[in-house]
């Protein structure tokens, strides 16, 4: 029921911005007051009653409210961004605000592939919004084993939905002409979801194999949770100290290298080289197609868990350096050397892994 509230007013077009908030209010209060309860049924009782707080080979808990605490703003940001451009696309307001690139929101708000959706695309990434936020929301610091399928699910919500909002930011300048500034705010805010909430999916995964090699039902303690042998109980008094305790406790499982920040700034210059550069065509469309790569997989290496994805890097790198000599469209002789450069630096950027602070048990030796 809560689900429909949210959809009625999208799926109708409603012409009434007070029928659309008032649908969005009742529908949202349905939804936490049935989910955002504590000893939720059909969870093991030998779960919720069991330990522990830290999976076994770990030094936090990645269910942590704090931990979670990033999401959930990011969540609720993304969501007041889309709801604010899905009341243009309803019509409730006569001009969407932009402030870089002119008319640029409503420009891309309402081309044909935004219309190609059945309802208000930015109505919709509201909604999905919402979901993550709830998802965020649902459960305690023990999640990772009490409740699997809400650490899976929230892990697969955010995952699919930052690939298609990265996938939106760059069909925007090649296919539609323009860039959207709102477009590209929720698109980070997407896009930095992903390697905090890569942890909790770790453990999950972990307490799920640790399970199934004890001989326990794989599916009811998917969908049910259980105990788990080891780990250590939680601990931490940072919820009760000050802001830098947050922000400390926050940040866990996330580190910040000189040389993925580097590589983040390089992969944002090749998004704009048609204005930096004046290139056009096939080698505009090239750099801000893997400039936009550069920036997705250097902030996902921001988790310590998906550090070694950072080598992929590589393979833009090589890209970026033979591109100018392949395509056409290069509007300044510095092109090549530009793309040499950059490509370069990002393969040898690549290389170092950076400080890795937490232990995560076998998934360790994956972190290379």
């Amino acid at each position: 029921v809560g689900s429909w509230l949210l959809f009625a007013p999208l799926v109708f077009w409603t012409p009434l911005p007070a029928a659309y908030a008032n649908a969005t209010l009742v529908g949202s209060l349905v939804i936490a007051f049935s989910i955002l309860v504590p000893m939720m049924p059909g969870m093991s009782m030998s779960g919720m009653m069991g330990k522990p707080d830290i999976p076994p080979g770990w030094n936090y808990t990645p269910s942590s409210w704090l931990q979670r605490l990033p999401i959930a703003v990011l969540a609720l940001f993304g969501f007041f961004i889309a709801r604010y451009m899905a009341a243009y696309q309803l019509g409730y307001i006569n001009n969407a605000w932009d402030p870089f690139f002119g008319s640029g929101t409503m420009t891309i708000i309402t081309s044909n592939a935004s219309k190609a959706w059945p309802i208000a695309d930015a109505g919709l990434g509201a909604v999905v919004y919402l979901f993550e936020l709830f998802m965020t929301l649902m459960g305690g610091k023990q999640r990772w084993r009490t409740m699997p399928w809400m650490a899976l699910g929230l892990g697969l919500l955010i995952l699919p939905l930052g690939i298609v909002s990265i996938v939106f930011i760059i069909i925007q300048p090649i296919v539609i002409g323009t860039w959207c500034t709102l477009c590209l705010v929720t698109a980070l805010a997407m896009l930095i979801m992903i390697p905090y909430s890569l942890d909790e999916f770790v453990a999950m995964g972990q307490f799920l194999v640790d399970a199934r090699r004890k001989g326990k039902p794989f599916w009811r303690t998917f969908w049910t949770g259980d105990a788990m042998e080891g780990g250590s109980d939680d601990t931490s008094t940072a919820a009760l100290g000050t802001t830098s305790d947050w922000v400390k406790e926050g940040v866990r499982g996330m580190t910040f290298p000189i040389t993925l920040l580097v590589s983040t700034l390089i992969g944002v210059s090749f998004m704009f080289t048609r204005v930096t550069l004046d290139n056009f065509g096939a080698m505009a469309n090239s750099d801000h197609l893997f400039g936009a790569l550069v920036v997705t997989f250097s902030i996902i290496a921001f988790s310590e868990v998906a550090r070694s994805v950072r080598f992929v890097n590589i393979l833009f790198g090589a890209w970026l350096i033979i591109a100018p000599w392949l395509l056409a469209g290069a509007g300044s002789s510095l092109t090549p050397l530009y793309g040499a450069i950059g490509g370069l630096l990002l393969i040898i950027l690549a290389f170092p892994r950076g400080s890795i602070k937490e232990t995560y048990a076998s998934w360790d030796r994956y972190i290379k």
